[in-house]
Parts: structure tokens; sequence; C-alpha cells
């Protein structure tokens, strides 16, 4: 047996480049320069809690740079993020702070790593190293054509549709659960068809390796798969990875946890960074636990905290640590600010909805009038519904916005759906509309719609009821037929013309059943649904209601272009998960009702409540200078009532000494 020759760092010495005393906080300091109990680079295990707005950028950056500062090679430096971008940016600045060539550092998603990976080795594992990489349009076509391959019959059984699919199959591997296991707990209106769901599967699965391709969760499972089934390639990428990196590690799922401790096994160098207090992912699969449980997995991991924030004014930090507080299952820390002065942020009860518009888009332009440019503005929600007075008021005001979080809500496909129901109710002469609604039933295309239009307009013109069996519908689409026209029926007979009424009856005859088939947040969109049917209870006509919709959805500049001219400024609005990341000057929360943040579905269990808290936290850790959390004392919530709201129970946890409170009224005090 040869002997072995062990390659040792070189030591002594060093003439470093950067002055990381002076460029880093003490905290940031002691994280970026840890070393093993014998000086050397190899630190083993490390775990590093970097409060919002604390640098945890700067951190991973300046430690990637000390780590080849000190005689590790690029090449064995693995750096795991979530975003291609992060990982680019991370690498660009450790480019500009060194003089050395670091290309050779694998730095990416866990995606972008996996198929780096499996380009070179998929063969192990029945692939070709040329496979497809399959998209969501593509994963979707592919189980579609599994399930005629099947022979479901879906018309006889209301079967989901392969973006429905594949966000079941998905959410099972990336929470390690069970297909009945997703089923039962956010698809239970598929749990009887679990069997053949599952069924599926396998025919998904042997499709991809008969076409050579991989979804993107492959990437992920297959990779794993490698280190736990090739023992070769498994050693040789734990050799190689010296030191292994990870951001935003308190997004990681199973998979993903699973995979880094895989990668980093040998040589246990391995530094995550993240924040508890931020883990807000869980409906997408990502797991707190990893993070509250890498001491345990790593009992020789040493804990870092960084809690020096260098974005908010003392006032916010000192509410944010409050709103945290009362979580049980975190990593306990205090934030402290770099930055003098501030107000105390402001508690704002509004009389309703519409008083709570009313008051951020005036203060948005008296913010505007102090100098604070509208692109240092955001307002930020729990949900997209929560936004609509607001949009309403900012396009009344000509105030420029854009949404972060997907298009305007008025735009959305299942409003407009809904929409062109009411439509046709009050107008039996809108072609576009009525076509709209003939694309919904299944198997009909332009073509039978332009057919079927001919047919049905003689009806709607006269105000006849439409005939809910013909022989001009498809056979794919009579059922589907049989309760749209039912709901076109109900919702021309109704007196006096009322949109909520009629939206409640569209959603329930026939729209909800479409949304489960079709979306895989079906129960999100109707719930937008069933506060647009509360939206429109303020208005007295439904021409009105639909007049008003056209307005919202006609606005002459959209938020693309408003995005690439630059040539305006524009308040951000976005939901607070898509504002995680992000900062503005003056930050609105609105909306903080219990029921609507934390929103009601998450009341019935602790680690539901938990994440909701961590979602307000990050919602208030946006704010640099000034903080304001609205909402309304009173809601319209469905029928033809509406119901006084009680204070989110995350206000109410909060001194009364941390924030002041306005009082809304009008000038001359009258509603």
């Amino acid at each position: 047996m040869a002997q072995e020759y062990i390659l040792k760092p070189a030591t002594g010495a060093r003439d470093l480049h950067i002055d990381y005393r002076g460029e880093l906080n003490d905290q940031q300091f002691e994280a970026v320069t840890a070393t093993g109990a014998d000086g050397s680079v190899n630190s083993g295990p490390m775990l590093v809690i970097a409060g919002a707005g604390s640098g945890k950028t700067r951190t991973l950056t300046y430690r990637v740079a000390w780590l080849v500062e000190h005689g590790v090679p690029p090449g064995r430096i693995l750096l795991l993020t979530f975003t291609n971008k992060a990982a680019k940016e991370m690498l660009r600045r450790v480019e500009s702070l060194l003089p050395t060539d670091i290309s050779a550092i694998w730095g990416g998603t866990f995606h972008h790593i996996g198929n780096r990976i499996l380009r070179r080795h998929a063969k192990l594992l029945g692939f070709g190293n040329d496979f497809t990489i399959l998209d969501r349009e593509d994963s979707k076509d592919m189980l579609d054509a599994c399930v005629a391959e099947a022979g479901i019959d879906t018309k006889q059984e209301r079967f989901p549709k392969g973006d429905v699919l594949a966000d079941i199959y998905s959410l099972a591997v990336n929470t390690d659960r069970s297909i009945e296991k997703v089923l039962v707990e956010q698809y239970d209106y598929f749990s009887h068809l679990a069997g053949p769901i599952k069924a599926l599967q396998d025919v998904y699965r042997e499709r991809k390796l008969k076409a050579n391709a991989m979804d993107y969760d492959d990437l992920l499972v297959n990779t794993l798969r490698l280190f736990q089934e090739q023992g070769e390639v498994a050693e040789r990428y734990r050799e190689q990875f010296l030191h292994v990196l990870v951001d935003e590690y308190q997004d990681t799922n199973k998979i993903q946890a699973e995979l880094i401790d895989a990668m980093a096994m040998l040589h246990r160098n391995l530094m995550v960074v993240g924040d508890d207090a931020q883990s807000i992912y869980s409906w997408r699969g990502a797991n707190y636990r990893n993070i509250l449980g890498f001491p345990s997995r790593y009992p020789s991991a040493r804990t870092f905290k960084i809690e020096v924030n260098y974005r908010s004014v003392p006032s916010i930090l000192k509410l944010a640590n409050e709103a945290i507080k009362a979580n049980v299952h975190q990593f306990a820390k205090i934030l402290t600010a770099v930055r003098d002065g501030g107000a105390k942020p402001w508690l704002v009860p509004c009389p309703d909805s519409n008083q709570q518009s009313l008051f951020v888009a005036q203060r948005i332009l008296e913010l505007r009038d102090e100098g604070v440019a509208l692109n240092e503005i955001a307002v930020l929600y729990r949900a997209h519904y929560h936004a609509m007075e607001l949009q309403m008021e900012l396009t009344r005001r000509n105030i420029p916005y854009v949404i972060t979080s997907g298009l305007r809500f008025f735009e959305q496909a299942h409003v407009k759906d809904v929409s062109s129901f009411l439509k046709v109710a009050v107008n039996p002469h809108d072609e576009m509309a009525f076509k709209r609604i003939l694309k919904l039933l299944a198997g009909v295309g332009a073509r039978t719609a332009d057919k079927l239009w001919e047919k049905f307009h003689p009806l709607l013109a006269e105000g006849k009821p439409l005939l809910l069996t013909s022989e001009a519908i498809p056979k794919k689409a009579v059922d589907d037929w049989k309760k749209a026209a039912q709901a076109l029926n109900e919702i021309r007979k109704l007196e006096p013309k009322r949109a909520a009424e009629m939206i409640e009856k569209v959603v329930d005859t026939f729209y909800a059943s479409y949304l489960k088939v079709k979306y895989p947040n079906a129960r999100a969109r109707e719930e937008d649904l069933h506060q647009l049917a509360s939206f429109g209870m303020q208005f007295e006509s439904l021409d009105d209601f639909l007049s008003q919709l056209a307005l919202l959805t006609n606005i002459e500049a959209d938020d693309a272009s408003l995005l690439a001219t630059n040539e305006t400024e524009y308040v951000r609005l976005s939901t607070v998960h898509q504002a995680k990341g992000q900062e503005w000057k003056a930050v609105f929360v609105v909306g903080l009702c219990d029921g609507m943040f934390p929103l009601a579905r998450s009341l019935d269990n602790l680690e539901g409540l938990e994440e909701e808290r961590r979602l307000f936290y990050v919602a208030v850790t946006r704010a640099k200078d000034e903080l304001y959390l609205t909402f309304p004392l009173f809601r319209m919530t469905g029928g033809d009532t509406g119901g006084f709201q009680r204070p989110s129970r995350f206000v109410a946890e909060l001194p009364k000494t941390h924030y002041q409170e306005f009082s809304v009224r009008h000038q001359h005090g009258e509603w």
C-alpha cells in the first residue's frame, strides 16, 4: 500500500492586500477571520447569524477574500447562493478586492452547481451528459402528455392540469413529504385522487429519463443521488471543496441542507450565513429548522452573531427587536444602530380601507414635498388584495407606482375572467368578454369560441337564458359549459345588479372548480375574488364598478415602461415576501388587522403564527428613516355588511412607548 504524502497549507506571515480590521466592524471581523484551533484556515463548521441590515453580503465577500489571501486555492472554494445574481455580485466584489485571479471559485445557486456536476456525471444515473433542462412550461406540457398517455378521463373526473401536478410533485420532493401528505395539507380537494397522481409521477419520471431531460428539481435530487450512490464521485468533490460557504441558509429546504452536508462531509469547513428571523418561505419548501438545528447537527460549530445594523434609525430597530421577541423558536439577537436620530414609527388606525388608502396616498405626496423621492417609498402588504383600494387611489391622484409582486391586482387573469361574466351581464353584446368565458372551457379555442358566439349571441341579445345543453358544445366542454352558462343565467337575473353578489355567484357556481384544476395557488386566487366581491360593495351600480375596473387596467404607463425608461419616479408596492432584501427611506405596512396580517389560516398552529411574525419583522426592517403601520378599523368582509377589525396581534405586542399614534380624520371632521 502506497504511503500518503500530506500537502499542508503555507504558513508564516502574509502580505495581505486588504485591511480587514479597518474594513469590518468587530463582529464581522471575528467571523471573517475565524481560524481553527491550530491557527489554520481550517476553521471547522461555523454558523453566522446575520441580522437585518448587518452587512451579511460584506461578511461573506470578505470571508472568501480572506480564504484566498491565506492560501486556499480558488478552485477549492464553493459558494452557494439563492440567486446567480447574488453569487456574481459577491465574486465581483472579491475580484475588486484582490489582485488574484479568482475565476476558479465554484459560485452560484444550488441548481447551477448541481447542473455543473451532473454535466460531468449524469451517465452514472442513466442520463446522457447532454441532458435537456425542462423549464416550467416544458414540465407542464410533459405532464399533460403523461395524463393523456395514462388514459385518465379528465371529463369524468376533474383531474389537476400539468401546472398543478408539477407544483404537487415539487412540494413533495422539496419538503420530503409523501404525495398523500402534500394533497391532504395543501390540495385537499384532490386527496381522493392520491393513487392516480402518485402513479402518474412514475410515468413522468420514466418519460423524463426516456427524453434525456431533467426538470428543475431533478438538478438537486440527482446531484444528491450522485453523492449518495456514487462513492468515487462523492469522494472527488468532497476532497475538492475544502471550504463551503452558504448564503441565506434560513431559506434552504431539506434536499439543499442534505446536499450541503454531503459536500462538506470530509473537511467540515462549512460556513452558513443567515437570519432565522427572516425565514419566510415555508410555502415553497424552506425549513427554518435547518438553521435552528445546525448546532445540533454540528456540535463543534461556533456561532457568530452580527447585530450591528447599518440601515435603520434606532427607533425603528427598537421596534423591530420587540416585534420578533414573542417567537419561541429563534436565536435571540438585538439589532443595534450605527445611525443616529430619526422619528419614532407611526401607528395609524384608519376608519376603513378607503381612508387607509387616502392617508397613504396623501402622506406619500407630503413625503415627496419634504424631499423624499418616490423611488425611496414603499407600501408593503401581506397579500395582493390588501392593496386594491390603494391602487385605485394612487391612480386617481396620478401617483406612479410599480408592483414588485406581479401584475397589478385588477390585471390578473382570474380577476379579468370573473369580470368577463359581469361584463356580459351588463352588456349582452360584449363579444370579447363572452369569448373569454368560452375559452375557459376545456377544449375550446378561438375558432370554436367564434362559432359559439354566433350561436348564443341572439339569446343574450333577447335576454333569454342560455341553453345548458347544445350540440354546438364540444364533448370535452359540456360539464364546464353547464356550470358557466348557469352562472351567467343566474347573475343576469339578479336585481339590483350588485357586483359583490354576482362575483360570489360566479365563483361558487363555476370558477372555484376551474381554479383548482388550473392553478397551483388556487386558494390564494379564490381569496382574491372574495375580496374583489367585498370591494364591489362600495359601488352603487355594476356600471360604476366595471368602469372603475376599466380605468385601473388601462392606465397610460405600465410597470414595464416605468422601469425601462427611468424617466419618472414611482412608489413601490410589494408583498412582504417580495420585499425581502430591499430597503427604502419610508415604508408603509398596511392592513395590519388580525386575519389579514397575520393571515387567518396561519392562526391555528404555532409554526404558522411564528412565520407570520417573522414576515412582520422583515416588513419593519425594510425601513431606513420612517415607518408607518396602518390598519382599517372597519372592513367589508362579504355578504351585505362588514366587520370591525382588531389590530394585528403583532401590533398589540409592541410596547406603546415604541411608536407614536396618528388619529386620521377629514379636515372638517365629517366622513
